[in-house]
């Protein structure tokens, strides 16, 4: 989230995580909360939470469900910062979040590592979409990305993240990367990826062979047919694949995807997606 602005005093967020290093005395600490629940017609966003870099604002939809887009207002993360988004979509609420623009991970102040935590819970037959632009690592930024998600038994999930690994002609920063899922308490997914100085071999030919672009994309619902074989998608083509593939324990496929561009990368996962909905 990118702006020309930095503030200067946030309220600290309710549970740091143990993961996370001190904080620069020039970091931002902040949480932002959405929450969205079901009145027996539509769904309503009874919370909306703007706190630091994270300006919330309601985006119309001709449909029940409710959708909320995340605006930047400030340059975020810098080195040092810990960042919260608290998503909650309540029983049978329906709830899609997206931001406006790509995040940018930068240096700052400080060579300290910054935090950026994004929790979702979806209840009992509740729907979330979590869609946000592609965040970019630039040279010299240090960024530990987690992504948590809580799902009831009959919670729908489509989550699509995307990294880009330097901006045109850059090296990548340091990017430590987290998802980790739990389904009715049990963990479905927990996938940490690293790339950048100085993790070894992150740029090789196993990992992503000179690619810059990375990308995942996690579909869970009841109703989804999760007995498919693995996918390979443009097996062979030098311009970046993905692989589409079922998870053990629950109603859930799950693609990872590499690129050369952001566009091609996007392509990927949307090809992935439309397989993924093939009955």
């Amino acid at each position: 989230m990118t702006s020309t602005a930095r503030l200067a005093e946030h309220q600290p967020p309710d549970t740091p995580g143990a993961h996370i290093p001190d904080e620069h005395p020039d970091g931002v600490r902040a949480t932002a909360r959405i929450r969205a629940a079901h009145n027996g017609r539509v769904t309503t966003l009874p919370q909306l939470r703007n706190d630091g870099p994270f300006h919330l604002r309601r985006v119309r939809t001709d449909r029940s469900a409710a959708k909320v887009g995340i605006i930047g207002a400030m340059s975020a993360p810098l080195g040092g910062d810990r960042l919260t988004l608290d998503i909650t979509a309540e029983d049978r609420a329906e709830l899609e979040v997206t931001t406006a623009a790509a995040t940018l991970a930068l240096r700052g102040p400080t060579t300290e590592a910054a935090t950026y935590d994004v929790r979702l819970t979806a209840g009992e037959h509740a729907s979330l979409r979590w869609l946000p632009q592609p965040l970019i690592s630039a040279a010299g930024s240090n960024l530990r990305q987690t992504t948590t998600v809580e799902l009831a038994a009959t919670a729908r999930l489509v989550l699509r993240e995307e990294q880009l690994l330097g901006r045109a002609d850059e090296e990548s920063g340091h990017l430590v990367n987290r998802i980790l899922v739990r389904r009715a308490g049990r963990t479905l997914l927990d996938q940490h990826t690293a790339y950048g100085s100085p993790e070894p071999g992150w740029d090789g030919p196993a990992v992503l062979n000179g690619h810059r672009a990375v990308g995942q994309l996690l579909l869970v619902d009841p109703e989804v047919e999760a007995r498919h074989e693995p996918v390979l998608l443009r097996e062979g083509s030098r311009d970046g694949c993905a692989v589409l593939a079922p998870l053990a324990g629950g109603p859930a496929l799950f693609a990872t995807a590499v690129a050369p561009t952001a566009s091609v990368l996007r392509e990927l996962l949307d090809e992935a997606h439309a397989h993924a909905r093939r009955k």
